[in-house]
């Protein structure tokens, strides 16, 4: 996990256009076991308690690819205390070492990943569409727009060339469901 080179770190979300911590490489890489999902309440960041927003978790089963980030041995601390307070104040992922390939080079390193703690109240296990569609279009905190969390990862998706049809349908259901308004 962590050596002299560092430490690598996973990103499936938004971890992937806006990492906030410093890191020496930045590569597209694939997780085994887990996939991209909406299933996590925001009541902070992408929504509220009255009004939550739905924001991305990785769940058992599938495959998923991200970027892994190798942070330097010298800052693994300042960037996991940040990781910490982005993610873990609600206590819904664990942050945890998995194996990842990196894409380029294909080679495999471990990397620290957050994953859903199913269990979670703020887990929201597997909902229709529809609903999924719902949370995202009217959630707003204090990030922002959920919507927009969603639009920032289809392009990134796209931009790192990862063909994921559900994601676009997604994004043009929550579209269709904003102009609605």
């Amino acid at each position: 996990m962590a050596g002299e080179r560092g430490v690598w770190i996973f990103g499936y979300g938004s971890l992937m256009w806006d990492p906030g911590f410093a890191y020496v490489e930045r590569e597209p890489a694939l997780l085994h076991g887990y996939h991209r999902a909406f299933c996590i309440y925001s009541h902070r960041y992408r929504g509220t308690p009255e009004a939550p927003g739905l924001v991305l978790g990785l769940q058992p089963g599938g495959s998923c690819r991200g970027i892994a980030y190798r942070v330097a041995a010298a800052k693994r601390r300042e960037a996991f205390a940040y990781l910490h307070e982005r993610e873990m104040r609600g206590d819904v992922y664990e942050q945890r070492p998995v194996p990842v390939e990196i894409l380029s080079g294909h080679r495999r390193v471990h990397a620290y990943a957050h994953i859903v703690k199913c269990g979670h109240p703020q887990h929201s296990g597997t909902l229709p569409l529809a609903r999924i569609a719902a949370l995202i279009a009217q959630g707003h905190g204090s990030r922002g727009p959920c919507a927009e969390y969603l639009v920032n990862t289809v392009r990134h998706l796209d931009e790192l060339g990862i063909k994921d049809g559900p994601m676009h349908e997604l994004l043009r259901k929550v579209e269709r469901r904003r102009r609605a308004r």
